[in-house]
């Protein structure tokens, strides 16, 4: 008798205990829907703005090379310093000149038996077969003296300045470049760009280059090529740019920023502030009022513009207020005050 008595206390306990969490729960529900809340609004346009992507990326020589003669033997003298600066054409390695000396004894020996051999020709007094191997020798000794002489005097292929030296005269030359020439008073970046704005980067288009160690400083600057692929690694392209550098303040190796302008587009730009993250989650949203309550509408961020940024929705168009002030302590469908 008394343990049914018990159980009856307690089902009764337990339903007394349901009831108030239900009856709190209705007053809570029923409180929010009856929560006022005030906010400021302003209405949403669409704005001109500039698509721009901003870029880092390390100067380069425009041209630079290597100079490595295609043959071995002794470096006799070495005419430039790192640092030096050389125009096309002027002397930079003299190598060993045995190889050439011989050579050109070779070649006036074998110009002698030509020209002797073309006149007994011209007469029909020597074979054919005489003359043709006469021919043969000497083409074949004028070629070998004209390989041998730059190779022998080796001169710069372009104008820039000396980046490297790694022998010394009298030092034998084993392959590996004797200087290194590189063109500083033009410089070039190659750049990586995202694929989606591949419609809008063309050739020719300019830009202004800034170096960290110039502050407030920027550099004219040239996109000169623009390659035809995609890496599918980044989904990324580059584009070659041309960097004029006359007074030489650039110098390969540094680093750059640069900022591309575009294309022109109408787009919805909000202040920074009006939109919220949702905690744990890169998902962004705002709320707009509609008819006098507040509706969450989730939102793709673009491109920010100082304290404005783009945004896109399929919900959203000019016209809608966007709650600007007091969007922090809104909820789906709490009604709205909007104050001045």
């Amino acid at each position: 008798m008394n343990r049914f008595f018990i159980l009856v206390i307690t089902g009764g306990l337990s339903l007394a205990m349901f009831s108030c969490e239900a009856v709190t729960e209705n007053a809570d529900a029923k409180n929010e829907a009856q929560r006022v809340e005030n906010v400021k609004v302003t209405e949403l346009k669409k704005s001109t703005v500039i698509r721009k992507i901003d870029i880092s990326t390390t100067l380069e020589g425009y041209e630079t090379v290597n100079i490595a003669p295609s043959l071995t033997g002794t470096i006799e003298h070495i005419y430039v310093e790192v640092g030096s600066r050389v125009n096309k054409g002027d002397m930079l390695v003299r190598m060993d000149q045995t190889q050439l000396n011989t050579a050109k004894l070779t070649y006036a020996n074998a110009k002698i038996e030509y020209e002797r051999l073309k006149v007994l020709q011209e007469t029909g007094t020597v074979s054919q077969q005489a003359y043709d191997q006469a021919k043969l020798a000497y083409d074949q000794a004028r070629e070998n003296v004209s390989f041998l002489e730059p190779n022998t005097f080796v001169k710069s292929p372009i104008k820039g300045v000396v980046s490297a030296k790694n022998y010394e005269d009298g030092e034998l030359f084993s392959g590996n470049p004797i200087i290194t020439v590189t063109q500083t008073y033009q410089l070039k970046a190659l750049i990586s760009i995202p694929e989606s704005y591949v419609p809008f980067v063309k050739e020719g288009m300019e830009l202004i280059v800034k170096p960290d160690v110039y502050k407030n400083q920027g550099f004219p600057a040239t996109v000169e090529i623009v390659y035809p692929t995609i890496d599918p690694a980044t989904h990324t392209f580059q584009a070659k740019v041309r960097i004029p550098n006359n007074e030489n303040l650039l110098r390969p190796g540094m680093y750059v920023q640069t900022t591309m302008n575009l294309n022109e587009v109408e787009a919805l730009m909000v202040p920074f502030s009006a939109v919220m993250k949702l905690t744990g989650s890169d998902e962004r949203y705002v709320f707009v009022n509609e008819d006098g309550s507040a509706k969450r509408v989730r939102v793709e961020l673009g491109q920010r513009f100082d304290d404005l940024i783009e945004i896109t929705s399929d919900e959203l168009k000019p016209g809608n207020q966007l709650v600007t002030v007091g969007q922090a302590k809104l909820i789906d469908g709490v009604k709205l005050n909007v104050v001045k």
